[in-house]
Parts: C-alpha cells; sequence; structure tokens
C-alpha cells in the first residue's frame, strides 16, 4: 500500500480535520523516527502505520483498533501494517495487541504525545512547536489538567518499552515535530 493509497482510505473513514492532522502527525513522525533510527529502508512503511493508525477512531470509537483490522482486512492491506496499527491501542481497548517491532514501539510511545506537544503548540504565541523548549514541554507534561485526554501513563510506558528515558522520548518527538511542522500545515 503507498501512503498516497493510506490518506485515500484515511480520508474514507475520517471527515474531521482534526483525525486526519492527526494521520498526518503521526505517520510524519514516524518517518522521521524511521530515518534516525536506522530504518531509512522502511520509511514510507512506518509512514503509512502512523498515517492508518487511527482510521477507525471518527466512525468507530468504541471499536477502536478492533474495526480497523476488519475494514483493513477487507480492503486487501498486509497483516503487518493491521497488526502494527492495532497494536498503538495494547493495554487501553479490545485489541490487545503488544507491540513487539521497535516501529510498534514508537508508535506506542508517540501516539499521545504528538497530541500534547500539538496542545502546547497551539498556546503559544507563535502557535507552533519550532520555539518550544524540552522544560516547557516537560512543564506541560507534569500537568495532568493541561491536554487531559492525552495519557501520560501510556507515553511513559511507551518510553520504558523503548528502554528510553522519559526526557530522550519527549525530546526527539519535539525534534520530529518541528522538523515536520510546515509539511503538517499546522
Amino acid at each position: 500500500m503507498t501512503y498516497e493509497q493510506a490518506w485515500d482510505l484515511l480520508c474514507e473513514y475520517n471527515k474531521e480535520p482534526f483525525h486526519l492532522q492527526h494521520g498526518k502527525t503521526v505517520a510524519l513522525v514516524l518517518e522521521w523516527f524511521a530515518k534516525k533510527l536506522g530504518y531509512e529502508n522502511e520509511a514510507e512503511y512506518w509512514k503509512t502505520v502512523g498515517l492508518l493508525h487511527d482510521l477507525d477512531f471518527e466512525c468507530y470509537p468504541e471499536e477502536h483498533c478492533v474495526k480497523g483490522q476488519q475494514i483493513m482486512r477487507e480492503k486487501g492491506i498486509e497483516e503487518s501494517i493491521i497488526r502494527a496499527c492495532a497494536s498503538h491501542g495494547w493495554g487501553q481497548n479490545q485489541a490487545d495487541i503488544e507491540p513487539q517491532h521497535q516501529m510498534e514501539k514508537v508508535l506506542f510511545a508517540v501516539d499521545e504525545l504528538t497530541g500534547l506537544i500539538g496542545a502546547a503548540a497551539r498556546m503559544r504565541p507563535s502557535k507552533s512547536c519550532k520555539d518550544m523548549e524540552l522544560k516547557s514541554l516537560k512543564k506541560k507534561f507534569k500537568t495532568v489538567s493541561f491536554a487531559a485526554g492525552c495519557d501520560r501513563e501510556v507515553i511513559s510506558k511507551g518510553a520504558e518499552m523503548l528502554g528510553w528515558e522519559l526526557d530522550q522520548l519527549l525530546n526527539d518527538t519535539l525534534e520530529a515535530m518541528k522538523a515536520v511542522e510546515d509539511e503538517i500545515g499546522a
């Protein structure tokens, strides 16, 4: 499946600009991590998984990560993409597929975190994360009432799963979002 085909599929099941932008954000952040972590040859694959990870969320929030598998199988999408997308909901929904591959672990870790960084950026006078410092992000992370829907426990668990300190995950994801912000259209 190409990225363009994945975008068309995402748009078939998602109409809200927020959900489309989130998919694009996670896609580009995963692509950035693929290149940083030595998976350059898989960057397009990582990007496609990032785009499709919430395919079913807008239409089927109660069946998130379960309905998406069904939709993707019906569309003939390869099992590795289906599994990777479903794994980001590990421990949070009915799919319960534990992330195994490095990309699945990164997706699990950055899904919520990109939302937190995006919310923090929207609060800045610049409306950008490009001028955000790690110190500022850490303060927002610790303020649980800020972007309360972004599960800090999942983010911390993701860092642990990757074998990274939380600061490394926060810093690298912030750097990724700075690098791709113009492409996201934020």
